[in-house]
């Protein structure tokens, strides 16, 4: 007999639903958030279609669902959609989308005292499934789900309502939100957290990612993130603390492909540092020690975790470009001995061979610019003969050069930025 798939599974027990009391209608939702998180991306996105949604919306509008149960199935879609990354329109092109957004503003035009619960679900449902979001939306959303994030009650059930309430705030950060509406809440939310640690991983590493986001739009947030905050380490503790709940030697062979949510966490750690690295400019004491911590989550992920390590590289290829990061800290660090390592066991064409290319790309042309700094322009001098003796040690140009023909189908393939000309890779004394 064949074994149904989690996707066939879900599918059933949501066809189920329609006929199905509010407490049996509850408990099949249950089977189906549990049925999500087996899901691969392909899956996910095959069941969470257009057609559910609208599905969803008819059973609403017939009283066949309640509100309740909706929610408790949307957020569960948002929080797994989220965690793995992955990108849907379903929502946003379905009934259901503006039949939220028409019940979020009913409820801000209500003259008599408005349901918070349900607002702040509605806005949980909106900014999580949503991949455009209406700026009035927005402005009413942001501040709503923050004023739950504030709650301080010392339980399980609140702390998993501040969870969702900034793992969908975190979703928002693509789009630009006035700064009186966020910044005290947030920054009261972060202290807090850093004096009495009362958020999960994920809740506090949403709201970082949401704050790293608005230097989009705001560079003044700078020395908010970097000084009063202490962005990096708080980071650098996040990360220590989740590696240790990554079992390093499990493969994925033996975990049927499942990530665990701490290693999904954690790559969402990276995701945001990527940003980070990408618009942060200043420089900053708290560099110190950091791109050592990438290095080792780098070499403990390369044998079983190659998402990990994909993301640690990637990062370390935005560390590179950055100028407010030291090339002697990637060198004394380990991140240029690990990176040549990483390619020098390149198997196979992938995304980890570009951001290794990438990486030396970044460094060799910063090295090339010289300064009119005399003590300035004699460091950059020895730094470059530090790292071409490396480079020649770890056989770095045989594998450059092993790369070359492919650069082009490299760039096409995965938007690399690779230059075409081999000698941009080199590091000439």
């Amino acid at each position: 007999m064949q074994v149904k798939s989690a996707n066939e599974k879900f599918t059933e027990l949501f066809d189920k639903l329609e006929g199905c009391k509010e407490e049996e209608q509850m408990q099949k939702i249950e089977e189906m958030n549990e049925l999500m998180e087996e899901m691969n991306e392909n899956e996910f996105i095959s069941v969470i279609s257009i057609g559910m949604f609208e599905k969803m919306h008819k059973m609403i509008e017939e009283k066949k669902m309640t509100m309740k149960n909706a929610f408790y199935l949307m957020e569960h879609i948002g929080h797994c959609k989220e965690l793995k990354g992955i990108f849907i329109t379903s929502f946003y092109l379905s009934k259901l989308y503006y039949f939220v957004q028409k019940m979020i503003i009913n409820e801000i035009e209500k003259k008599e005292e408005k349901n918070e619960k349900i607002l702040a679900d509605l806005c949980e449902c909106y900014l999580l499934l949503s991949p455009g979001v209406s700026s009035e939306l927005l402005s009413i959303s942001v501040p709503c789900l923050l004023k739950v994030a504030l709650r301080k009650e010392e339980s399980e059930e609140t702390r998993k309502e501040v969870e969702m309430a900034l793992l969908a705030v975190s979703n928002a950060g693509y789009w630009s939100v006035e700064q009186k509406l966020y910044l005290n809440e947030i920054k009261e939310i972060v202290l807090f957290h850093q004096k009495h640690h009362n958020l999960t991983h994920l809740a506090y590493q949403s709201i970082w990612l949401y704050l790293i986001y608005r230097l989009d739009f705001d560079k003044s947030l700078e020395r908010e993130i970097v000084f009063k905050l202490h962005f990096l380490r708080e980071v650098k503790r996040e990360m220590e603390e989740l590696t240790r709940c990554v079992d390093w030697k499990r493969k994925e062979k033996e975990r049927g492909g499942k990530v665990t949510e701490d290693e999904l966490i954690l790559m969402r750690w990276f995701k945001t540092l990527g940003i980070y690295f990408s618009k942060y400019r200043s420089k900053n004491e708290e560099f110190d020690g950091f791109i050592d911590s990438i290095v080792k989550v780098l070499r403990a992920a390369r044998e079983n975790k190659r998402e990990i390590s994909n993301k640690c590289i990637y990062t370390l290829r935005e560390a590179a470009k950055n100028e407010s990061v030291r090339i002697d800290d990637l060198l004394k660090e380990g991140a240029v001995e690990a990176v040549l390592e990483e390619i020098q066991q390149s198997a196979s064409i992938c995304k980890s061979t570009c951001y290794c290319l990438r990486f030396f790309l970044n460094i060799s042309r910063r090295l090339r610019e010289k300064t009119d700094n005399e003590m300035e322009e004699v460091n950059r001098k020895a730094m470059k003969m530090e790292i071409f003796e490396k480079m020649e040690e770890g056989g770095y140009e045989d594998a450059i050069a092993s790369f070359h023909e492919i650069f082009g189908f490299l760039n096409n393939k995965f938007y690399g930025g690779l230059s075409l000309n081999i000698s941009d890779y080199s590091v000439n004394v």
